[in-house]
């Protein structure tokens, strides 16, 4: 969804309107206006898809790659804790020194900025990959994107080949190797 400045003080002023007059509806003005203030207009295509029906609108392609790369971690993270103990040691031995803290720890606030604002919305407003929900403010305040995409590259080959959704050991440390700039392996 595209809005006008002018639009989005409408909706905002609306939903306030909406608030103060205690109006029960189908649309949650707090929604509308966390869509609004974040930048993540997108959303309100996502929440109310019927509202909007068929659009020409594609999703921004940043909220794709966050998709794309909170799936990965979130199948990374699961796979990992479901490990036994010594297949845990193995992946922190052979995927060091990124193999003993297995988690998602976000994007640059200073340089992506639209990745973070997109995980955060997917994850706090819209209810999507719930493991990461909650979780502190997703600034890893340091580059993480090209690392990330260099795993998801790697991922993506795996993926057919996952059984009832989790990695083995190998797969898992083929993925976290990647976070190894390539230059220093």
């Amino acid at each position: 969804m595209r809005a006008t400045n002018a639009e989005k003080l409408i909706l905002v002023m609306l939903a306030d309107l909406h608030k103060k007059l205690g109006v029960k509806g189908d649309v949650d003005p707090d929604f509308v206006q966390s869509a609004i203030y974040s930048d993540n207009l997108w959303g309100l295509d996502w929440e109310y898809s019927g509202l909007f029906g068929e659009t020409d609108e594609d999703t921004p392609k940043v909220v794709t790659e966050v998709c794309d790369l909170l799936d990965m971690w979130g199948c990374l993270e699961h796979s990992v804790s479901t490990l036994s103990p010594a297949d845990k040691a193995q992946i922190e031995k052979e995927a060091a020194p990124f193999g003993k803290d297995v988690t998602f720890i976000g994007f640059d606030g200073n340089h992506e900025g639209e990745h973070i604002s997109a995980a955060r919305f997917l994850t706090e407003n819209l209810g999507r990959f719930a493991s990461f929900k909650g979780r502190a403010d997703l600034n890893a305040h340091s580059h993480t994107l090209e690392t990330h995409r260099r795993m998801h590259q790697v991922f993506e080959k795996i993926r057919p080949s996952l059984s009832s959704g989790l990695m083995n050991v190998a797969q898992i440390i083929e993925v976290l190797k990647e976070r190894i700039y390539p230059s220093r392996r």
